[in-house]
């Protein structure tokens, strides 16, 4: 059995920590433009923005300064970013600007097991 994708395995990561998950969701930013997420995770409470890419390579710092901006404009703090693996300057600007970075192996290593 091939394992699940990326955005699939969010889905269900995040799903299982009690958040509801909407995918695919536009959002309209203070600034009138139109920014697409992947997922929208909401706690009850507090809503965040995240960003999966699913690519055989590190995630650059260009994802996450643009990922700062839609989440700026959008009014949604600590926004994630979900990917196999991150450069140094990715980890670097994501701790100063307070975005979550997430990886594969994080998830599978956390994720609850699944009820029976």
């Amino acid at each position: 059995m091939e394992p699940p994708g990326l955005e699939e395995l969010a889905f269900r990561y995040y799903r299982r920590l009690k958040y509801i998950v909407r995918r695919h969701v536009e959002l309209e930013g203070q600034s009138g433009r139109l920014y697409k997420f992947d997922l929208l995770l909401s706690d009850g409470r507090h809503s965040r923005a995240a960003w999966v890419k699913d690519w055989n390579r590190s995630v650059g710092i260009n994802v996450a300064i643009a990922l700062d901006i839609a989440a700026n404009d959008i009014k949604l703090p600590e926004p994630i970013i979900i990917a196999r693996e991150f450069s140094d300057d990715v980890k670097s600007y994501s701790k100063r600007r307070g975005i979550a970075l997430l990886t594969r192996r994080e998830m599978l290593t956390a994720l609850p097991p699944e009820p029976r």
